[in-house]
């Protein structure tokens, strides 16, 4: 399973949200389940960075938003991506998906 976190990041604030971002990089690093995190940059448009990270599976990553540490390090953070859907997994696991209704 993937997720993937899109950030704009304001001109003159990227080193104050890599310091933020990699706190929660390193976080995800040490919850059960996770294969791989990666703070990201946008090749192309400077200020498009992201969070890109590898599970063994959905619940492992869902339960990583789970206690204390990560409602202070995960959640206000996460709280300024871009809203749109993260959460990825192959075709043949996620079967049938029907859109949320909004």
């Amino acid at each position: 399973m993937l997720a993937f976190s899109r950030f704009r990041v304001a001109p003159g604030t990227e080193a104050s949200f890599a310091s933020r971002a990699q706190a929660a990089v390193e976080f995800f690093r040490t919850r059960p389940g996770n294969l791989s995190a990666e703070l990201v940059r946008n090749l192309d448009e400077p200020d498009l960075w992201a969070i890109a990270t590898s599970w063994e599976n959905v619940g492992s990553y869902r339960r990583s938003f789970n206690g204390y540490d990560a409602k202070m390090i995960l959640v206000t953070l996460l709280s300024e991506a871009i809203d749109e859907p993260s959460a990825y997994d192959e075709p043949h696991t996620v079967g049938d998906n029907i859109p949320r209704e909004l």
